[in-house]
Formats: C-alpha cells, structure tokens, sequence
C-alpha cells in the first residue's frame, strides 16, 4: 500500500500548499533557443514521419501554385481568341477544346494537391499526438522520482496547469502550425519562381515588400513574446489559486474569508486580463500591417502590369496570374509571421514544462541489500535533519524491537511527523543512520523500503471508484476473498454491505458519500490488505464520535497485531498500552519509556497527560 501512497505535505514540511503559486511570480523566459532546440529533440524520433510530411507539403504546395498560371493560360486563350475576333482575324475562333483540356489539367492539379494536403496532414496528427504523448508520460515518470520537499513547496493547481495547459499548447502548435509554417516556407517559395518565369521587373517590385515587412513585425514579435510568456505564467497562478480555493472551500467559508479569496481572484485574473489583452492587442497588429503593405505592393503592381500589358510586353493572362499571386504572396508571409508570434506562446509554454522535467529528483539510490520479509526491528543512530540549514533534530537515538507498539507524542511541531518523514525516507538525512533489521534504509531501494511499510493517516485519502478498487489499492492482484476479509478484520465489512451497491459503491472523488469513520475504516482496511510487517497510524480517530472511535480502535489494535507499530498520538488515553513511548519536544527525544515508567517520572509526558486528564475531568 505504501508503494502507492498519495504523498501529502505535512505539519513539519518547510512550507504546504499555499504558498506554492507565489514562487511563479517574477519569473522570465530564460533561453528561447535552447528550450527550442530541446523541443525539437521530441520530434527526433519521428523524422522519417516528418519527412514525409515535408516532402507531402511541398507536392501539395507546388501543385496548388502551378494553379494560377495555368488558369492565366486559360484566360490569354480565351482573351487572344475573342479578340482576334474583335479585331475581325479571318478563321478566328475561340479554342474552347484547348481551355477546357488547361480546366481539366487545373481542376486534376487541385484534387492531387488536396490529396497531399490530407497526407499532410493525417501524418502530422499522429505526429503531434504521439510527441504530446511521450511528453506526457516524461512528466508522469517526473512526477513520481520528485521528492516530497517538491510538493511541499508548490501549490498543486501550479504543477496541474503545466501538466495540462502548457502540454496542451505545445500539442495544438505541433498539430496545426508546424505543417501550415512548412506550407507557407513552400508557397513563398514557389510563388517567387513562378512571379520570376512571368516577369523579373514586377517580382522585384512584390519581393520588396518582403524586408518591409519583416521591418514591421519583428519589434512587434519581440514585444509579444514576453507578454505571452507572461500570459502562460498568470495562467498557472491562476489555477493553483482556483484550485486551493475550491478544494479548501469549507474552509474558506468557516473563516468568512471569501472576500479575501475573491480579492486575490480579482488580483491574478486582472494580472492574467492584462498580459493577454497586450499579448492579443500586439499580435493582432501583425495582420492589417501585412494586410496594408500588401495591398500597397498589390496597388504598384497592378499599374506596373497594365502599362506591360498595354506594350505586349506580358500576357493578359500572365498579369492576372502575377496579380493571384501577388495575393497569395502576402498571405503565407503574414501565416509564418502568426505563426512565429504563436511559437513565441508555446516555447513560453514548453519552457515551463521542461523546468518541471529538470527538477531534482530523489538522491539516486545504490542499493546493496534488500528486505524480502522484515521483522520490524528499527534503530535510529545519531540521526540529524533540519528542513534548511537550521536542524530540527539532532542527535536522535531510538532502539525499537520487533512486534513492539511505539507511541510518538509530543507538542505541535515537535518533530512526530518529520521522524516518519524520514522514516519512509521521503526526505534524506542530514547525518546518521535509519536501520530496519539492522540495515541501513539507504542501502535498500525506497521502492522495497516503503513496502516494508503501512499508513493510516489523520487525512484519509480515497479515489474516485468503487470501494472494492479502493481497498484492492493495498494490495496488488487482490482476490475478492482477500478484499472481503480484510474488510471484516478492520471492522467494515457491515457498513459496506448495507450500502445501496455493497463493494461495488461508487465513491466521489472527495469521498463525501460516506463520513469520516468509513473512509479511515476504509484505510485501515487496505492496510490490512497491504500486510505490512510495519504499520504508522497518524492519530486515526481524531475527527470522528465515541462509537466510531471504539470500531477504529478496535480495527487498529487487529492491525497491530504481530506487527511493529509506530502511533502519531494526541489523545494519550489511547496509547496507555503501548511497549515504548517516546516523548518528543523542539526535534529531540526528551523522554521515552511505558506509560507507567513516563507517570512515575512525573516530568513532560506526566505533565500532558494530566493536563487531559484535568480537562476531561472538568468537563
């Protein structure tokens, strides 16, 4: 069950999930080639894929820019005829067998260009979506090697944004850019030979637009860039508040903070309003200042050409075919300078994927031993931790028997959590050493470490499914026998099976379709399933009634049984039996011994425990 754990931030954590969404604040786009380069690493594996998208463009693009000049053919046909009939040319007459021979010839040259169109287009799909994939699954394995000072130090709704809105932005460029900048690369240069074989003199005067253009839009693109980059990091702030606000919003309204969090609603959302706006407003600049200087270009042309026209120095036919090109000219020009201003937005994008992707992972592990079956013997030596440079415990020495129930008690950030933390060794030592039967945990991979282990935390956490798939979480492979008695050793086969589904009862994805007492019953059942020879109970019954707190209890010490025991408590009635208490203050061990042996000593623990007992007494 450990193996699978949800790993949730903690008391003694350097900071929880709220402050997690502030870190983005002030952050710039670093390196836009490198992050560049990198994602084109992804398309590596697919060149041959990418090949032929590229050699399908340029068959579609050439075939389509063919088009205007054959219909020029068509019109100087249709022109020349008609006119020497004007002119009254003895025997003349318009070739309708010829135009209609160049119509069909158009119409053939426009089916076999759609038809590499749909090439195109259906391989750079597959494309796209497998390299979304593979980036998917890169940031999946990330998530998993990260370690929980990670977690601890972001807000979830941060991580989630660039799990799904900036991959997703990265698929949708790959998916409808790459192929329309590649076809637009192509019709330039296309349309540029095709304009030459017409007339060199007006392809001068069209090519000249091309600097002025570029002239314009490249302090425009500059500009964008970093109000997209911007944009994607608001995003992100965006989502992890909305997230904290909706996943705490009992929370939220048991404090009457609601105004507060609409304020910092307000806050972000301005934030995110304001880099879009400029990031749209710049951008959208670009269009109607190509869209000017083409027309411009269009106008000179149009002149230029109709004096050529009137010298015989060109066809009528082959102005028109310039002037349809002159259009198209401007077109794919201002689709690669879109196209550039969206790449702006998912290299921004991709940037934040690839900082996930170079986080610091867990201490690589060199494994020497491994535990097959432990007994449960477990020795703290001269352990030292500290969150940052400053400890928070020191020189710790514990020696636990196998079998043996341990009772960790003690004041709020005292360090109980923190020694389980490293206990499970989601967090590294700073010195000393954790033995489990005398080996250092170190030495063994935490893969095999935490299947040593079983949790039953305060903070039950359940998933969205049935029961049964809950509880069959503890336990790869599980039969329905196996599940069905683990259920009735925690005590919670009866409350399942009067449930409208029994085992089949679909749980939500907070788990609120049942109370509090069923879903830690839940979790204890999984444990058991689990049968780890070491169990940790985080203080299970704290939030639940005399008569449910009785069945947990009585599930627990089931779940105890023949096993190392390590207990969270602060209810210190509920601990009175166990082998070894150990009494933690400011990091250190301060006191440790049995119940009666800590009363007798009458010091820390003698002093807690009758502060509750008076209080109970009292009320």
């Amino acid at each position: 069950m450990s193996k699978h754990k949800k790993t949730q931030p903690q008391g003694g954590g350097p900071m929880g999930h709220g402050g997690g969404h502030m870190m983005m604040a002030g952050q710039k786009a670093k390196n836009f080639k490198g992050t560049f380069r990198r994602l084109l690493s992804f398309l590596k594996p697919h060149r041959n894929r990418l090949i032929v998208v590229f050699l399908a463009a340029i068959m579609s693009t050439v075939f389509m820019v063919v088009g205007p000049k054959i219909m020029g053919n068509a019109i100087t046909e249709l022109f020349e005829g008609a006119y020497s009939k004007f002119k009254g040319v003895p025997g003349a007459e318009i070739d309708f067998h010829a135009i209609g021979q160049l119509l069909l010839l158009l119409a053939g040259l426009y089916v076999i260009s759609s038809l590499f169109s749909y090439i195109q287009q259906y391989i750079m799909s597959s494309v796209a979506q497998k390299t979304v994939y593979d980036l998917r699954t890169e940031i999946n394995e990330k998530l998993e090697k990260l370690p929980l000072k990670y977690y601890d130090g972001r807000a979830n709704g941060e991580t989630l944004s660039r799990v799904t809105n900036d991959i997703d932005t990265i698929g949708s460029t790959l998916q409808q850019s790459v192929t329309q900048f590649i076809t637009s690369i192509v019709t330039i240069i296309g349309i540029i030979i095709m304009m030459l074989t017409i007339s060199p003199l007006l392809t001068l005067i069209s090519i000249v637009s091309l600097p002025l253009s570029i002239f314009v839009i490249k302090p425009i693109l500059k500009r964008s860039q970093k109000h997209f980059a911007d944009q994607q990091k608001t995003l992100g702030q965006l989502n992890g508040h909305i997230e904290e606000m909706y996943t705490g919003h009992q929370v939220v309204k048991v404090f009457g903070h609601e105004k507060k969090a609409v304020a910092e609603f307000d806050e972000v959302n301005e934030k995110l309003y304001q880099a879009g706006r400029k990031a749209q407003f710049i951008s959208g600049m670009i269009m109607p200042l190509m869209s000017f200087i083409g027309n411009l270009s269009y106008v000179i042309i149009s002149v230029v050409g109709g004096i050529l026209v009137t010298q015989r120095a060109i066809s009528i036919g082959d102005i028109q075919a310039f002037i349809t090109y002159t259009r198209q000219f401007t077109q794919p020009i201002a689709q690669t300078a879109n196209i550039a201003n969206i790449i702006q937005s998912t290299i921004a994008a991709a940037e934040r994927v690839f900082e996930l992707l170079d986080e610091e992972e867990e201490v690589k592990e060199v494994t020497s031993s491994s535990l097959t079956k432990a007994k449960g013997a477990v020795t703290f030596e001269n352990v030292s931790f500290g969150y940052g440079k400053e400890l928070l415990i020191e020189d710790m020495n514990i020696e636990v028997l196998p079998g043996q129930t341990v009772a960790i008690v003690g004041p709020t950030g005292a360090g109980k959590t923190t020694l389980i933390n490293l206990l499970m060794r989601f967090y590294e030592l700073n010195d000393g050493k954790i033995k489990i039967d005398g080996i250092d945990t170190r030495n063994i991979s935490r893969e095999n470490l935490r299947k040593t282990f079983g949790m039953v935390l305060q903070d039950t956490w359940l998933f969205n499914g049935t029961i049964k798939e809950n509880l069959a979480f503890g336990k790869e492979n599980a039969t329905d026998e196996e599940i069905f008695l683990a259920a009735q050793t925690a005590r919670a086969d009866h409350f399942i099976r009067t449930l409208p589904d029994g085992y089949n009862t679909v749980l939500n994805e907070e788990a609120s379709n049942i109370s509090q007492g069923q879903k830690q019953l839940l979790t204890i059942a999984r444990a058991v399933l689990a049968d780890p020879p070491i169990m940790i109970l985080d203080e299970a019954t704290s939030s639940v009634d005399t008569r449910t707190e009785l069945l947990i209890q009585q599930a627990m010490n089931r779940l105890m049984e023949g096993r190392t025991s390590f207990v969270i408590a602060h209810r210190l009635s509920t601990i009175r039996d166990a082998d070894l208490i150990l009494v933690m203050n400011q990091g250190k061990v301060i006191e440790q011994g049995t119940h009666q042996d800590l009363l007798e000593e009458d010091g820390f623990y003698a002093d807690l425990y009758n502060s509750q007992f008076s209080n109970k007494k009292a009320m």
